[in-house]
């Protein structure tokens, strides 16, 4: 297995792996992201993004996509995006490949957090973190508002 920073070339396999998750995670409709997105996104002059892929027999079979934040409180931080795994390659040590090259990162920036959001159903993963030694909060919430959401803000708060 190889863990190294994803390419422009990556981005279809990227692309499917997050389609992937959105199945997983019941949202199989919710991906809107395009290849071209990810590219100018991820690898641009200005990177939104960044992103290491784990590879078996040059089949991408995992990702790790993260980005640069700043707390108030902490200063920089790495905010973990999405860690995933081609489901049939579950079980490989990908997951925990990925997951140790963000750790990793992490303290090659000097970052004073790592986080990342789990959904409260996927036990496995929770069970995961915590045994790694992150901690799991339980009294945060995530607010989101959509493009819907935005606009209708606008309209009555222009």
């Amino acid at each position: 297995m190889i863990i190294r920073k994803a390419t422009p070339a990556d981005m279809n396999s990227v692309l499917d792996l997050i389609k992937e998750l959105a199945v997983f995670e019941k949202e199989p409709n919710a991906v809107i992201v395009i290849v071209d997105d990810l590219v100018k996104d991820g690898f641009s002059e200005n990177p939104l993004f960044q992103c290491f892929v784990a590879e078996i027999d040059e089949e991408i079979i995992g990702i790790a996509l993260y980005y640069y934040r700043y707390s108030t409180w902490k200063g920089k931080t790495i905010h973990l995006e999405d860690l995933i795994i081609r489901e049939s390659k579950r079980g490989t040590g990908a997951g925990f490949a990925l997951y140790s090259e963000i750790i990793r990162q992490g303290k090659r920036d000097n970052v004073r957090r790592i986080e990342w959001a789990v959904l409260d159903w996927n036990t496995p993963a929770i069970e995961f973190y915590r045994k790694t030694g992150a901690k799991v909060l339980d009294d945060w919430r995530v607010a989101q508002m959509d493009e819907q959401g935005i606009d209708e803000f606008l309209k009555t708060n222009p």
